[in-house]
């Protein structure tokens, strides 16, 4: 069984493992972005993301990263330079975030460098290609603050990127137990240009508030997992701006905050009755809940092994990490109590629901890349979840979308398909608010204004699967 505060040092041990066998594959070209210029989708159905509707037989206009011109296919003048694509029967959405990513660090002094560097530009192409144009990163290093230039500069094609400071917590090697040296940690946070705090497990009360005391103070919001010191209670009351993972829910519905009781049992002594007090105290304190279900599902042992190692998308990671996902996850099956696996996935999909009936900003996060979850298109498999859990296609939708937009205060540039709105769009061959599914039917993205046809996301992601499919 997995304990929380070791997820993410796993995913930082195996790229480790596997960047030395990469180095002599690294591509020559990189990933050259695709010149901004004009675009018009054709006789396109936009699915705005205002409301749940559809609008039929649109034309929409990008200029310069913008769309420039919007409405009925008879009624807009396509620009004589315009590059036209055409929309007939495809369906075309803002681009979805992924709000609980992670990126891969470079130590641009080690001998490997070339080959994390690599890696790093695989991971932010893979998240593009799946239809993740923003991606709110929380795994902080200094060398993210490059790649967040880069991106925005055209000189990657990669999401736009909120890059959290390297984690706060009070336990492992960089624990953080004196609220000064926590104090000192958000400012210094501050001053190298990260967007947001991630906290993390073991940090005590005191600790935590001279966080929050401090984030306030230099304007950082601050979100991820909550302390068992700290309780759900504790960061509600403080309003930290996400709970990640739904964290600590199953142990705010056991005995004393599930206080002596193994985490992969803490279902079997919930009391799902709590739920609804949950979830209102949630609403009440403004926070945002991105669930992670899919990938909770994986760590807890209650997906087959075999179900997993299929997944087509695998082939775009390093045989290493591959072979490291498959031992966790047979660990995680193996040890797990599978009357106590069923009833968390069970909670968690009643918590969920709970939460979205109760108006809480619901934001789409799926924690890749983590056991067989694949940067983007680990979204794939995040979003029935939801869909399962009760949330309308729109309303999963929106958790990706407009709902993003809201918490990030970029209603006005991001988050729908309007007139003036930043060009970051999904192209698709069928309607996801039929079917949530139909979000992998992909026809292209555009990202800040540059169209890549699914005929060119295809070529770039036989060159990453080629790259991993004879490294160990």
């Amino acid at each position: 069984m997995f304990a929380r505060e070791n997820i993410h040092t796993i995913w930082r041990l195996t790229l480790t493992g596997c960047a030395a066998a990469l180095l002599a594959l690294a591509s020559a070209h990189g990933l050259a972005a695709q010149a901004r210029g004009t675009f018009a989708f054709t006789n396109v159905n936009v699915i705005p993301m205002d409301r749940d509707r559809v609008l039929q037989d649109q034309t929409v206009v990008v200029a310069d990263g913008r769309i420039t011109a919007m409405g009925g296919a008879s009624s807009v003048t396509v620009p004589a330079n315009a590059t036209r694509i055409d929309g007939r029967g495809k369906f075309l959405m803002p681009g979805i975030a992924e709000m609980h990513g992670h990126l891969v660090t470079v130590n641009t002094q080690a001998a490997n460098a070339q080959t994390q560097a690599q890696l790093a530009e695989d991971v932010l192409f893979l998240y593009i290609a799946a239809g993740a144009t923003t991606v709110r990163g929380m795994q902080g290093h200094a060398s993210q603050i490059e790649h967040r230039r880069r991106v925005a500069s055209g000189e990657l094609i990669g999401p736009r990127l909120y890059l959290a400071a390297p984690s706060l917590g009070g336990v492992g090697g960089n624990a953080v137990t004196d609220p000064e040296v926590a104090r000192q940690r958000v400012r210094e946070a501050k001053q190298a240009g990260f967007d947001l705090l991630k906290v993390h497990e073991g940090l005590s009360p005191e600790v935590y508030a001279a966080i929050v005391d401090e984030a306030k103070k230099q304007g950082l919001p601050w979100g991820g997992h909550i302390s068992n010191l700290v309780h759900l209670s504790g960061a509600l009351a403080a309003k930290q701006s996400t709970i990640d993972h739904l964290d600590n829910y199953l142990e705010a519905m056991t005995p004393n905050n599930g206080a002596g009781i193994a985490p992969g049992l803490l279902a079997l002594q919930a009391d799902e009755s709590r739920i609804p007090e949950l979830a209102r105290a949630t609403r009440a304190a403004g926070v945002a809940v991105v669930p992670t279900s899919s990938l909770w599902e994986t760590l807890r042992g209650a997906r087959e092994v075999a179900e997993l190692q299929a997944r087509p998308e695998l082939k775009y990671m390093p045989q290493t990490m591959r072979q490291n996902w498959t031992n966790q996850a047979t660990n995680a099956r193996s040890s797990a109590d599978p009357a106590a696996a069923r009833r968390e996935v069970e909670l968690r999909d009643k918590v969920l629901k709970a939460l979205n009936d109760a108006g809480v900003v619901i934001l789409m996060g799926t924690d890749a890349p983590q056991v067989f979850s694949v940067p983007g298109f680990s979204l794939y498999h995040e979003l029935p979840v939801m869909v399962r859990a009760g949330m309308t296609p729109f309303q999963v939708l929106a958790s990706g979308t407009i709902n993003v937009a809201r918490f990030f205060g970029t209603e006005n540039e991001t988050g729908t398909v309007a007139n003036g709105k930043r060009a970051d769009l999904l192209l698709l061959d069928a309607n996801p608010l039929q079917a949530i599914d139909n979000i992998q039917r992909r026809a292209g993205v555009m990202v800040n204004g540059r169209w890549l046809p699914e005929s060119e996301i295809q070529r770039r992601l036989g060159e990453i699967a080629a790259r991993y499919a004879t490294a160990p």
